[in-house]
């Protein structure tokens, strides 16, 4: 099986949106269609938000969505990928993996110092995967906030 990462596009909205709220009911949330099509939206202008598929004998099969933040502990930005999520009927070949070695090139070549990312602590499949490519040295502490 062969491949290929490249910047979302356009034409790929909707097998774009099929993957996402695959992912979202994964981690067992729920996102209103105005935050699917705000998303969308965001990847495609100037927001500061980006998107990579994975494209496999012509069907994406995959999705990244990161961003670049400052840092008070570098003068370069820090790369977050804060979205990844694999097609599950072809997890385990190596898409996972070429989207975070793409994402490694894109911050890389952007000047960026750290790339970095969270998943689930139950997430055993994910953690396999990205404690092959990377260390963990921190937790991660959450706080839901109630917009007034």
């Amino acid at each position: 099986m062969t491949t290929t990462i490249r910047k979302v596009e356009l034409d790929d909205k909707e097998r774009w949106l099929e993957l996402f709220k695959a992912y979202i009911v994964f981690y067992e949330s729920e996102l209103t269609e105005d935050q699917f099509e705000l998303t969308w939206q965001r990847i495609h202008s100037d927001f500061n938000m980006y998107g990579l598929v994975a494209v496999s004998d012509g069907q994406i099969v995959g999705l990244a969505h990161y961003l670049f933040r400052p840092s008070t502990w570098a003068v370069e930005d820090f790369c977050y990928l804060e979205d990844l999520f694999v097609d599950p009927a072809i997890r385990g070949k190596g898409v996972g993996r070429a989207l975070i070695k793409e994402l490694e090139l894109v911050a890389t070549n952007a000047g960026s110092t750290r790339l970095y990312w969270t998943t689930a602590p139950d997430n055993a499949t994910a953690r396999r995967l990205y404690d092959s490519l990377a260390i963990t040295n921190r937790v991660q502490y959450r706080m839901a906030l109630n917009q007034k």
